[in-house]
């Protein structure tokens, strides 16, 4: 695999804790105000005690602590509370949590299809080329489960109960019947409590949704990728005997914030769980930079402490034993060279430009240690034209689908050309694809799909696209690697990350860049800033890294 470029050295300097939202540092003389919520930082090597101790002496309460990382969440009714504490020599610094509403945020990669459904709809209708029986009803048109040799694998390893899977994601509907026999109540939490701001009206008193829910519907899709259960029913996901874990740390609205992620993190390395997927990057700031000229202070300060504080998580999770997958961005860029950054900050306040320096400035988790990078590839085996890329970062390759894959063909700009998996049914009816009795709404049925049981159980599925759908298919192939070669352990089966990570790139069906190297989207309707080079040669290149993963290679070749 190759290096990271995520180094100790590069945050040594980091002030203060980058949030939701941007801090507000008050005067030298400020007057007590109405209490407010902070989040802040220890320096590295300071005990839990020395930093409550600092917190209490800079005017801060503290109500809850993650030790393992030394984040602490303080109220405080002080407005220079945060200046204060970053002038203490034990604390890194603080910043203030304060919900600023913004428009939602939006993927519009994944449903890119919704963009064009009319078309899409008048064309798909009798095209979806079937693939022979399968073990679930719907399984017929899971084009990544045969990519990946997901349906020869589970004659060799189907996944084993003991091995665990979180879904570091939005949350996860357990009441799908797809999901339901494969859901951990006891192991899942959910870390993320609604901001309404951002979210909408809370759904309980608490604002901490219930474990087993999910108001995004991400968490929910890519839950089913990973282990939908082979049950007769429905579909079937990748290893589809494993236990599925509940890590919300993602918002209803779709922002992943510092704070549920560091939690998550956390937590899975504490229960021991063997898979965590990341779907997602860490909000406010798309790339976090050490110092980047762009920026003002407090915004460099604020990126450094994030960069910090992602890389105690994740590196605590590994010596836990946790195998890191994270998908590798939807931005159509090498991620060794970046673009200008015109997305950043996505939440607290208007974005602006950002020149990215690659040297300094971090895609989070993605890019932060001992995370697998996951490009995506449509049916075809192209490279979708959306994916991050670049032999930095990629690991490997996986089906993410890609709505205009086919050109050429009558599978062109079909939403069977993505990934279709379970779906909460509330979400799809806020949408506008399910009425309020359950039924698919006309136009829709060849992109929504319901199966119900004998006893009225429904589940529901859709399409949709990205890293976020190939990162998963990594994840389930990874849960089958530790269920076939993991070793028992007190709590059930274990295997050394590293190990996991060998074992999935060796066997890893290698794919050599196109000829000409430089993929060409014109054709597909993108402009030039689509175009990518592929660098790098069939054992290991920028589109594909160590190849396409191979399901059944992963568990049929001994370690």
């Amino acid at each position: 695999m190759v290096s990271k470029r995520f180094t100790a050295g590069a945050v040594a300097t980091a002030t203060a804790l980058a949030l939701t939202v941007t801090g507000v540092v008050g005067t030298a003389n400020a007057e007590p105000t109405a209490t407010r919520q902070f989040t802040v930082v220890a320096e590295a090597g300071v005990s839990a005690d020395a930093a409550i101790a600092a917190i209490t002496a800079a005017g801060g309460t503290v109500v809850s602590r993650t030790d393992e990382v030394g984040l602490f969440q303080v109220t405080s009714d002080r407005t220079d509370f945060a200046s204060r504490a970053t002038a203490n020599a034990a604390l890194l610094g603080a910043a203030e949590r304060k919900a600023i509403g913004r428009r939602p945020k939006l993927d519009r990669v994944e449903q890119e299809h919704l963009l064009a459904q009319a078309e899409a709809k008048a064309k798909a209708k009798g095209t979806v080329a079937k693939r022979g029986k399968k073990m679930d009803p719907l399984d017929e048109k899971l084009w990544g489960l045969e990519m990946i040799r997901a349906d020869q694998a589970r004659k060799v390893e189907p996944g084993d109960r003991r091995v665990t899977v979180g879904i570091l994601d939005t949350g996860v509907d357990a009441s799908n019947p797809d999901l339901a026999p494969n859901f951990s109540w006891s192991l899942s939490r959910n870390f993320a409590p609604d901001i309404p701001e951002i979210d909408g009206e809370c759904e309980v008193a608490s604002c901490l949704d219930p474990v087993g829910t999910d108001d995004g519907g991400h968490g929910t899709h890519v839950a089913g990728t990973v282990g939908a259960a082979a049950n007769g029913f429905g579909l079937s996901g990748v290893a589809p005997n494993v236990t599925l874990v509940e890590l919300k740390g993602g918002q209803d609205s779709g922002f992943f914030f510092l704070d549920p992620v560091v939690n998550a993190l956390v937590h899975a390395g504490k229960v021991g769980l063997d898979v965590v997927n990341m779907s997602f990057y860490v909000d406010p700031w798309l790339y976090n930079c050490t110092a980047n000229p762009a920026d003002s202070p407090q915004a460099q300060t604020e990126q450094r402490a994030t960069i910090e504080a992602m890389k105690r998580a994740l590196d605590f999770a590994h010596r836990k034993g946790v195998t890191l997958v994270g998908a590798l961005g939807n931005n159509h860029e090498d991620l060794g060279a970046p673009r200008t950054d015109i997305s950043s900050p996505d939440y607290g306040a208007d974005p602006y430009d950002r020149p990215i320096d690659n040297a300094t400035c971090w895609d989070l988790p993605v890019e932060g240690p001992h995370v697998i990078g996951v490009s995506a590839v449509g049916p075809s085996g192209k490279k979708a034209d959306y994916s991050n890329y670049g032999t930095e970062q990629i690991s490997v390759a996986a089906p993410g689908g890609w709505f205009r894959d086919g050109f050429g063909t009558d599978t062109y700009r079909l939403d069977a050309n993505m990934i279709l998996s379970t779906y909460p049914k509330h979400v799809l009816q806020e949408e506008g694809s399910v009425d309020e009795n359950g039924n698919i709404v006309e136009g829709f049925e060849e992109s929504v799909f319901k199966q119900c049981k004998a006893n009225g159980d429904c589940g529901y599925y859709t399409y949709l696209q990205g890293t976020s759908m190939a990162s998963p298919h990594v994840s389930g192939v990874a849960a089958l690697i530790v269920s076939k070669f993991g070793k028992k352990t007190r709590d059930g089966l274990g295997m050394d990350p590293a190990k996991v990570e060998r074992q999935l790139y060796r066997t890893a069906a290698e794919r050599a860049c196109p000829e000409p190297r430089l993929q060409t989207y014109t054709n597909e309707g993108r402009d030039a800033e689509f175009n990518a080079y592929c660098a790098g040669d069939s054992k290991f290149n920028g589109f594909y890294g160590h190849g396409i993963i191979d399901a059944y290679a992963a568990v049929k070749t001994r370690r």
